[in-house]
């Protein structure tokens, strides 16, 4: 009995220590999702698309290459990633000192939306048969971009910086933002870790005060109590909305729609070739 008494403990003290090792030469949870990721098959991209639209589409555009708050995902550069493992800790992790969140989602999820960027296509940024400095007149003509739009400091602020839009966006996207800017608005995505403000949509308010004046723009910030826009006049306004009478919001853009009566298509390469010369430096 003594002998069966004193070898049952030294077994197990065995077997624990087989799993007390097992366990530490395992990889963590996060490491091993991180470095085993699914297969990639066309399910996984329409769900990864899916994921990123409602996690990530407030800041890069429901599909990654129309957002104003966040970089274009379409460019196959990432600022902070090198390749997918780097991805998937930007994604769960976020990158501290900018406005990319940490998220909790599954690695399932990660993955899928990580798949979806790689199957993104990139559109060539080489604009053939154009005129940079007959682009850059255009832009700069009165009446025209530069009344919105600011480069290097210079021009309005109604619209989106294009300091370095060369950098950030696509030929094709730029292309559709000019000939059509209505299509694929954000809209009703809620900023990352705002629990109580307004869902955002990038397209058009008009506010209408109690004295009956009315003022159309862009909102800016929105939250039970008050909402912040850029107006057509370039002009911050603030107001509280107890003060105003109504808030009207327009799924549309204030950018006007160049079609090729306004934009010929000789023109318009014109202005996509200087705009792709904007990669942030000075003018």
């Amino acid at each position: 009995m003594e002998k069966t008494v004193f070898k049952q403990p030294k077994r197990a003290a065995l077997w624990f220590g087989i799993v007390a090792l097992a366990v530490f030469l395992t990889p963590s949870g996060s490491n091993a999702q991180e470095q085993m990721p699914p297969p990639v098959t066309p399910d996984t991209i329409d769900r990864g698309h899916a994921f990123f639209a409602n996690n990530c589409g407030i800041c890069h555009g429901v599909d990654a290459h129309n957002g104003d708050k966040g970089p274009d995902l379409n460019t196959g550069h990432f600022k902070h990633a090198d390749n997918d493992a780097d991805l998937f800790r930007v994604i769960t992790h976020g990158v501290p000192g900018t406005i990319m969140p940490a998220n909790d989602l599954p690695a399932e999820q990660v993955w899928a939306i990580i798949a979806f960027l790689r199957s993104t296509v990139v559109a060539s940024r080489t604009v053939t048969g154009s005129n940079v400095a007959g682009g850059k007149a255009f832009f700069w003509k009165a009446g025209e971009c530069v009344d919105c739009h600011m480069v290097s400091g210079k021009g309005g602020v109604l619209g989106p910086d294009l300091s370095a839009i060369g950098s950030l966006k696509t030929i094709a996207y730029l292309t559709q933002k000019i000939r059509d800017p209505d299509k694929e608005l954000t809209t009703g995505l809620r900023e990352p870790n705002a629990d109580y403000v307004v869902p955002i949509s990038n397209s058009t308010v008009t506010v209408t005060t109690k004295e009956g004046n009315q003022i159309t723009g862009i909102p800016r910030n929105e939250d039970t109590f008050t909402i912040q826009m850029i107006g057509t006049d370039n002009q911050l306004h603030n107001f509280l909305k107890k003060d105003l009478q109504r808030i009207d919001h327009a799924q549309k853009s204030l950018m006007p729609a160049y079609g090729e009566k306004q934009l010929s298509d000789a023109d318009l390469k014109n202005v996509l070739a200087y705009l792709s010369t904007l990669k942030g430096g000075r003018e």
